[in-house]
């Protein structure tokens, strides 16, 4: 049965990474230096690897199996490593039993998307439906590790939200690919592939929240990790494409048409990351050499790979040899010697090799030597990176600073006074001086500002209840019970109907958001709104 497709909409590059071009710094005095090398970030990254190579091998361990390919085993085999290496770093956060929990689960369920693929091939519909309902059993059992290994801090719900959507973007690529509609299944890989980012960013915080001293009080959710994580996503896809294409083109598989045009989209993106920062002139210089001598040259190297045409192949390894001198200057004199050329040429030599080498042992059907490479290739990306994020950061240091999280109640405020701080794009929440880390942010929506219900609600003393049925949110603050309904613009206040003036709903994160000023308004809060901050700050007697 056909998936209903999820739409997932992918976040503009230039949102990503902070616009360099006008933007204001914090005061000096709220800033500290930033860094892409922080404990937290470390983690982040180290999740958006795995996790995101889980992806790209599910993927293609069920499209070589439904294919029958010579290489299906050894993809599978890769896949199955992949979720071994994820368990030192459980054992390092959660011990030997944890890791122990976390394997036993994890590595079953890529034994579902193979029991899903053999029966979706034999047209079994009720080994479907079994291996489907494996997969939902698996999305309950992890978001409930997760969520208990974590002590709430990625909330089992949250958890078995993301896993469900992660599961559902698999399983569409795989139907589509299965159904002959490529362009189709290389989109939804792309959106897929994206959001693993966003589980290792959610998965990281509520780590580093929930261990602060392992991590030094570092954040996962800086600017600087957040520029290291786009750029890792990037260079992780580019790669993973680049091998998938080889290899299609190689086998002369009809798919080999649409990974190009992926490849064509990351480069986009890619591109749009660099006019964010070095603006349209050196986007524009980026691209041609980026697309030249690197993206045409891979598929002309795989035609002389299979044509056995040595004097093709040196041609080509010219070309790129060229690529590694050209690109690496480009990147020197872009960074102002942050990123030297010399290391910036290493590293994409390094890269080209191991691409090439995944193709060259590919074709002598050296499938598990061929998937090796493959994997150390990828890895190699995450370190391009970690270089180049460096580098910006560094180059740019002041743009990419974080303000501090706002000082704690001095002596000088009244005990009967209650103060509440947050800020538009921040999960930082500071209540008389108490700092709370957030797995939500207040945004703004339509000109009106929107926070996490509960975070306020329980950070006051309220006490909040979901009736999962009803779609309702019940507070009880003091002497007022207040009362919602997702998707609706009224509520109910001590039994009277009011209106809100905007609907109430669930935000990306999973999190109850309602318009700030008739909330806290309603209950007596004064608001202050910070316009050179975004910052809001409540207050009220108790």
């Amino acid at each position: 049965m056909k998936m209903k497709k999820l739409v997932v909409p992918m976040l503009s590059l230039t949102l990503m990474i902070p616009a360099l071009a006008g933007a204001e710094a914090a005061p000096a005095a709220t800033m500290m230096k930033a860094s892409v090398n922080t404990p937290a970030a470390e983690l982040r990254a180290g999740l958006d690897y795995l996790l995101s190579e889980h992806f790209t091998l599910a993927v293609t361990a069920m499209t070589k199996a439904y294919e029958g390919t010579k290489d299906a085993a050894a993809a599978y085999q890769a896949l199955d490593q992949n979720a071994l290496d994820m368990q030192p770093a459980i054992a390092s956060l959660y011990g030997d039993a944890g890791a122990a929990e976390f394997e036993r689960i994890f590595r079953a369920h890529n034994k579902y998307t193979d029991d899903l693929v053999k029966a979706t091939k034999s047209k079994d519909t009720a080994a479907v439906k079994a291996a489907e309902d494996k997969v939902s059993g698996f999305v309950d059992e992890f978001g409930n590790f997760l969520g208990t290994a974590t002590e709430g801090k990625l909330p089992a719900a949250a958890a078995k939200q993301v896993i469900r959507s992660h599961e559902n973007h698999v399983q569409e690529v795989f139907e589509d690919y299965a159904a002959g509609d490529y362009k189709g299944a290389y989109e939804a890989y792309r959106k897929g592939y994206a959001e693993m980012f966003g589980i290792s960013k959610a998965l990281s915080s509520a780590i580093t929240t929930q261990m602060p001293a392992k991590f030094e009080n570092t954040k996962a959710d800086t600017k600087a990790a957040d520029l290291r994580s786009a750029l890792n996503q990037l260079a992780g896809e580019h790669f993973a494409l680049s091998v998938l294409q080889m290899q299609e083109q190689y086998d002369g598989r009809a798919a080999s048409n649409a990974l190009i045009a992926a490849e064509a989209m990351n480069t986009a993106d890619f591109k749009a990351a660099i006019a964010s920062i070095y603006g349209a002139e050196g986007a524009a210089a980026f691209e041609k050499i980026w697309v030249t001598n690197h993206v045409n040259a891979q598929a002309d190297f795989v035609t002389a790979v299979k044509n056995n045409d040595v004097a093709a192949k040196a041609a080509v390894e010219t070309r790129i040899a060229g690529f590694t001198t050209e690109f690496a200057a480009f990147l020197d004199s872009a960074t102002a010697g942050n990123l030297p050329k010399s290391a910036g040429q290493s590293a994409l030599t390094t890269h080209e090799n191991q691409v090439q080498q995944v193709l060259t042992q590919y074709a002598a059907g050296n499938y598990d030597a061929s998937y090796k490479t493959n994997r150390e290739g990828y890895k190699t990306m995450f370190g391009v990176g970690q270089a180049l994020g460096n580098a910006i950061v560094t180059q740019f240091n002041d743009k990419f600073q974080d303000a501090a999280a706002p000082a704690p109640a001095t002596p000088a405020d009244p005990a009967s006074m209650m103060k509440v701080w947050m800020k538009v794009g921040s999960a930082v929440l500071n209540i008389n001086g108490q700092v709370t880390q957030m797995d939500t942010k207040p945004f703004i929506w339509n000109g009106m500002t929107y926070i996490p219900l509960r975070y306020l609600s329980e950070g006051i003393g309220a006490d909040v209840k979901w009736d999962k049925q009803a779609q309702q949110v019940t507070i009880k603050a003091g002497n007022d019970t207040l009362v919602f309904w997702m998707n609706k613009d009224f509520m109910e206040v001590n039994g009277m109907r009011k209106s809100v003036g905007a609907k109430v709903f669930v935000n990306e994160d999973n999190r109850t958001v309602v318009p700030l000023r008739f909330i806290t308004e309603l209950l007596g809060w004064n608001v202050q709104w910070g316009n050179a901050d975004q910052s809001i700050t409540l207050t009220k007697s108790i």
